[in-house]
Formats: C-alpha cells, sequence, structure tokens
C-alpha cells in the first residue's frame, strides 16, 4: 500500500471512529496519520486530534482535560476556512465555540449534551 493510500486510510478509519462517538480510536489513527506522515495540513489534523481527546476526556470524567483542548484545539484551525477534508470549517469552528462555551457552563462531565459535538462534515 503507498503511502498516499495509507494516509487517506487513516484519515477516513479517524473519521469513522469519531462518528461512532470512538473519540480516543478516532484519535489514535489521526495521530498515527500526524506523526508518521508528512502532511502539508499537520496542523489541521492536530487541531482534529486535539478535538477529539477532549470528548476522549469527558467520556473518562475529565472536564478540566476536556475544556483545555476545545481551547487548544480553536488555535489549529485558524488558517482553515470554507471546505477542508471535507469538512465545513467554518460550521466547525462556530461548533468548538458553541461546545467551549457549553463546557463553562456545567460542573461535571456527564452533564455534557453529545448531541453538541460538531459532526465533521
Amino acid at each position: 500500500m503507498n503511502d498516499k493510500v495509507k494516509k487517506e486510510e487513516l484519515f477516513l478509519k479517524g473519521l469513522e471512529a469519531y462518528h461512532l462517538g470512538k473519540y480516543n480510536d478516532a484519535h489514535e489513527f489521526w495521530e498515527d496519520l500526524w506523526s508518521h506522515y508528512y502532511l502539508k495540513d499537520k496542523i489541521f489534523i492536530q487541531g482534529l486530534i486535539m478535538l477529539t481527546v477532549s470528548f476522549a476526556h469527558l467520556q473518562y470524567g475529565n472536564l478540566n482535560g476536556a475544556k483545555g483542548l476545545i481551547k487548544k484545539c480553536q488555535e489549529k484551525f485558524v488558517d482553515f476556512n470554507g471546505i477542508h477534508r471535507k469538512i465545513n470549517v467554518d460550521n466547525l469552528k462556530q461548533e468548538i465555540r458553541t461546545v467551549e462555551e457549553y463546557y463553562n457552563t456545567i460542573e461535571n462531565p456527564s452533564e455534557f449534551k453529545w448531541e453538541l459535538v460538531p459532526e465533521l462534515i
């Protein structure tokens, strides 16, 4: 399998895991992609990794960790607009801000409304 195919496969496996709510798995696929291959959009992938780890932290009961990563991931998307990797980045950035605002209204990870997770479409 050539590198281009492997890179696409890792990205799509991460996307599939993300859509299934398997945030730790999504993080692992994207981490492999980010760390093992040259990518022109390495910063974008790093943002997706941080986003998924934020939700993984919530699943493990770590609200502070989730808050820290949702804030940091936003910095990674600043230079991206429109559609990138078939993801509407403008919508994604707004949805991430909504999640961050909601994080600040809850005291326990179990209070999180999972329907606020960006869909990545």
